[in-house]
């Protein structure tokens, strides 16, 4: 750790982090009644889980300090020219791109867009990631990202065992499918009773009984094989054929659709995202339209608005883990948006012509290559490639290894074998450091004049793709610049007003944590490359994890699960392994209250656990009676109990300590959904109190950003008897820091989504101990605030016996539904036209509104959305008053575009400037949403979730033409 000089107040991280001063913080305790924080603190947690001590952090570091020790443990990462391969390439991220998304608040700190007139921006950015997918696999119908590839094609494989109507409960796996992917599919298919069959498909499918198979193109290895002789083995038996594809490939070869695949799903890493040693990147999956409502994850669908105009939305079942719950095909709840907008971008900029240039040279690059190579007296095995080879090398391995480390190279090391994959920052003097590495001088031009081109004529692409507008109009930088900003000006993000999503923490996202993140040195290391070469990256990993199992009071933490729901999915792998390591696979039964997020029934399902709800009483807290009720009667098979704390209902249970005691007396471990954790860091700690295993929501309390729907990370924390069963991963081999990890492989990297671990690290850096607790009662002092001011006029559904709420409320507006007509939507529409993202609507509570305002939010900012809530309510007295019905209110017609301001007649019974002009602050700085209320009936019964093709378009410009 660097020096730290004194933090003077021009460098107070802490005091800028948080949001109300000195003066508003007095203010607040006297409006809900607290002589002090630490009054609040006492009347709002149980005493019996308070900690005694401070967080043992250390001192805070100020921002200009904290960069200098980013810039230390950088210098502590060795940037080599990875050219391992194995589903992560290098890439070139257009300036462009980097300044104007990834680097900007109105991208990154946006949320998941399920209020679709205020995300119109990022959603038409993700309907053009679909189109993407869809145009280069040759399938109908995509998702918006999954989490990564290897996720990507778990869930292919779950997605082909629904659709298929066999008995039989084996899949396919060809041999060269990236091992990290065999390894997710290994892990996801045990609990679930499923086997895995690997091998050659052309050889041993035949006489395989399987509902699907995975077939990997280009192979792992490099070879480019035909595939459409298998799909068709696989189709006579009843079975899906999926094909994890290579999208710069598939500029140039034959789409997974045109060789007669259902599913093609992959990694939209190469298309302008860095490596990042591991991640963030956008999976994708697509798929033939008779799936589509199968389709896991979230799909952007157009729909229209209530002027009649198209207008973007998630569509389906973006949701399904809130309804379907225990019976979710799925436990995803978020994507890998800001990801999916850059590969989507990337597309943009570069458009076909380009993506094909850019995937001839790196083809005539390999092809040069391996023409040299040949020369040496190294031939590849494979006679056709895209861009990777290898080659047998038998005993020479460790002297060519050698001579590739002192040209800083790295390649894919095998038993006898050495893997190159080649890539668009690949040079020519690349290519002939390689041939020195294999002991020979060539020069580049002299062997690229007689090197063939290995693509097989059979698997020539045929047709054009990105024919829309979207991947035409954009080739000068002037016009995607202009493209971008019209885009981010469409949408609401935290940078231009508070967001106040309950259970989501959507806080400050500090410019200084944000920094490193685009650094060469933590974004352009390959995940497998030496650990040696990546010491900054394991030393912020293990000051890390020592600070989160000092924050949650756990022994062990595991930093792989890259969302939330991959965090519970592997702390429920954990229980499941510890039950088996006992003698205990019997132990199955997950008790989950009534009240939970829909991803924890979801999880426990995909790991073969059978959900049991226990009631909640009506404090919103778990009925403790029923939940022991049910823990004696099913005492032997007891697993767990899943349970979030505080309450999903935004309360400390009293009980929790009893609920805990009661489930370890009947053998079942305690499961903590972190989600709240906002509400505890520096307070309490769940391994103190009883508690097992957590994740931990790094992009809720630890400040990675939202960006608009992904990227998250969920890593979980244990204590010492589940540590063993934390996951693992193949490139760390059978144990990781001595210790034996028997809890399977859950993201495609050993880290997760390792480069924006950064941004947690510097937060709690900046922080520091003091300074999280005092985060952590602000948030509960805001929340609480905002309880009592709209108590009068919106009733807060649960409190605590001693009348408080946690770090987040539910206001209850459904009796105003019965007098007056006004709904849920109604409210949060409106809002919109004061400027605010709507609060969480109907979860936990159908027909409620969960507040959250985090710590980061100002007094000032949260009485700007008081005050919007409170005008809200007197506009639906006026309809309580008989002034206009709800048909006619500006609730119903809300919100209120510039259509409506220009339009030429005005029939309602309000004033225009009633409706369009509601706050009473500066109309310069009012934000306009581009659309009206969405359609979401029309969008789901007319899916359209890509653009059409080019002849759409002309056929709709003639159309238009003849009407005049």
């Amino acid at each position: 750790m660097p020096n730290r000089r004194p933090i003077d107040e021009a460098h107070d991280f802490v005091r800028r982090h948080i949001g109300p001063s000195p003066q508003d913080i007095d203010a607040m305790l006297a409006t809900v009644g607290a002589d002090s924080l630490d009054q609040l603190m006492a009347e709002t947690l149980p005493d019996s889980i308070r900690i005694k001590q401070p967080l043992s952090l250390g001192t805070p570091l100020s921002e200009p300090d904290a960069l200098t020790h980013m810039t230390e443990l950088a210098a502590k990462n060795q940037v080599f020219t990875s050219l391992i391969g194995q589903g992560y390439s290098g890439t070139i991220l257009p300036t462009v791109i980097q300044r104007n998304i990834l680097e900007n608040p109105a991208w990154y700190t946006a949320y998941t867009p399920y209020q679709p007139e205020i995300s119109q921006g990022r959603l038409e950015a993700l309907f053009n990631f679909q189109t993407m997918i869809c145009d280069l696999t040759g399938l109908d119908v995509a998702n918006a990202s999954l989490l990564d590839d290897a996720t990507a094609a778990a869930e292919a494989m779950a997605l082909a065992e629904r659709a298929v109507a066999k008995k039989t409960k084996a899949f396919f796996v060809d041999r060269d499918t990236h091992p990290q992917t065999l390894a997710v599919l290994r892990t996801r298919a045990e609990p679930l009773g499923w086997s895995i069959i690997v091998g050659d498909p052309d050889t041993e499918l035949e006489a395989a009984d399987v509902f699907g198979a995975l077939l990997q193109y280009p192979g792992s290895s490099g070879a480019l094989r035909d595939p459409r002789a298998v799909i068709a083995t696989l189709h006579k038996k009843g079975a899906l054929a999926v094909i994890a594809a290579d999208l710069l490939a598939l500029t140039l070869i034959a789409s997974p659709g045109e060789l007669g695949a259902d599913i093609a799903i992959g990694s939209a890493q190469r298309f302008g995202v860095p490596m990042g040693y591991g991640g963030p990147h956008a999976g994708y999956m697509a798929a033939r339209d008779s799936l589509k409502r199968s389709l896991p994850g979230r799909i952007v669908g157009l729909s229209i608005d209530s002027h009649g105009q198209p207008a973007y939305r998630l569509a389906l079942q973006t949701r399904e883990q809130h309804i379907r719950r225990e019976k979710a095909t799925s436990n995803i709840c978020t994507a890998q948006v800001l990801l999916a907008v850059i590969a989507a971008m990337y597309a943009v900029y570069h458009g076909p012509d380009g993506l094909a240039a850019i995937a001839r040279r790196v083809h005539r690059r390999t092809a040069t290559l391996a023409a040299g190579l040949k020369q040496l007296g190294f031939a590849p095995i494979n006679e056709t490639y895209f861009d990777t080879l290898t080659i047998e090398v038998g005993s020479k391995r460790d002297a060519i290894v050698a001579r590739a480390e002192a040209e800083k190279i790295n390649l894919r090391i095998g038993a006898s074998s050495l893997g190159i994959a080649l890539d668009e920052t690949t040079t020519p003097a690349t290519v002939e450091a390689l041939w020195r590495a294999f002991g020979g001088e060539l020069n580049y031009a002299a062997v690229e004049r007689d090197a063939t081109d290995t693509l097989p004529a059979s698997l020539t692409r045929t047709g054009d793709y990105l024919t829309q507008p979207a991947f035409q109009d954009y080739r000068s930088e002037t016009e995607l610049l202009r493209y971008m900003r019209k885009l981010s000006d469409r949408d609401l993000a935290l940078d231009r007003a508070m967001i106040p999503l309950g259970s989501c923490t959507m806080k400050l996202n500090a410019t200084t944590e944000m920094m490193p993140l685009t650094w060469p040195a933590f974004g352009s290391l390959h995940p497998f490359v030496p650990r040696a070469q990546a010491q900054g990256y394991h030393e912020m990993f293990a000051r890390l994890e020592a600070w989160l199992a000092e924050i949650t009071g756990y022994d062990a933490v595991s930093l792989q699960p890259n969302s939330g729901a991959q965090g519970e999915y592997a702390g429920l792998l954990a229980i499941r392994g510890y039950h088996l390591s006992r003698g205990e696979p019997h132990r199955r039964i997950c008790l989950i209250p009534s009240s939970a997020h829909g991803t924890n029934p979801a999880s426990a399902a995909m790991t073969g656990m059978d959900v049991v709800v226990v009631a909640c009483n009506s404090h919103g807290d778990v009925d403790v009676d029923d939940l022991r009720a049910k823990a004696e009667k099913h005492s032997a098979e007891l697993a767990a109990v899943m349970i979030t704390y505080p309450s999903t209902h935004g309360v400390f249970e009293e009980h929790i300590r009893d609920i805990c005691d009661i489930v370890h007396a009947h053998g079942g471990q305690v499961y903590l959904d972190g989600a709240n954790l906002n509400a505890q860091v520096g307070l309490s700690r769940p391994g103190d109190y009883g508690a097992d295993v957590s994740h931990l929501n790094l992009h809720k309390t630890f400040c990675i950003p939202h960006g608009g729907g992904g990227p998250g990370m969920g890593p979980i924390g244990v204590k010492a008897h589940l540590a063993p069963f934390l996951p693992g991963h193949p490139a760390e081999g059978e144990a990781l820091n001595g210790v034996l990890h028997g809890g399977g492989t859950v993201s495609a990297a050993p880290y997760g989504s390792a480069s924006i671990l950064t941004i947690s690290y510097i937060y709690i850096l900046m922080m520091g101990g003091a300074g999280l607790k005092r985060a952590t009662e602000i948030a509960i002092l805001n929340a609480n605030y905002i309880a009592d001011r709209l108590q009068p006029h919106f009733p807060v559904l649960y409190r605590n016996l001693r009348g408080r709420v946690a770090h987040e409320c539910i206001v209850d507006p459904r009796p105003l539904k019965t007098t007056t007509g006004v709904t849920v939507d109604d409210i949060a529409k409106r809002l919109i036209d004061y400027g605010f993202h709507a609060p969480t609507m109907s979860f936990p509570v159908p027909g409620t509104l969960m507040i959250e305002p985090t710590e980061s939010e100002s007094k000032a900012e949260i009485d700007r959305f008081c005050d919007a809530m409170i005008a809200i309510r007197q506009e639906i007295a006026q309809i309580e008053d008989g002034r206009f019905k709800v048909e006619a209110s500006p609730l119903r017609f809300a919100p209120h575009t510039v259509h409506d301001v220009t339009s030429a007649e005005w029939t309602r019974p309000y004033p225009r400037t009633e409706g369009c002009f509601p706050a009473p602050h500066s109309r310069t700085d009012k934000y306009w949403c581009p659309v009206g209320r969405v359609d979401n009936v029309y969008g789901d019964r007319n899916l359209v979730c890509s653009c059409p093709p080019i002849e759409d378009y002309a056929l709709a410009a003639d159309y238009a033409r003849a009407a005049e």
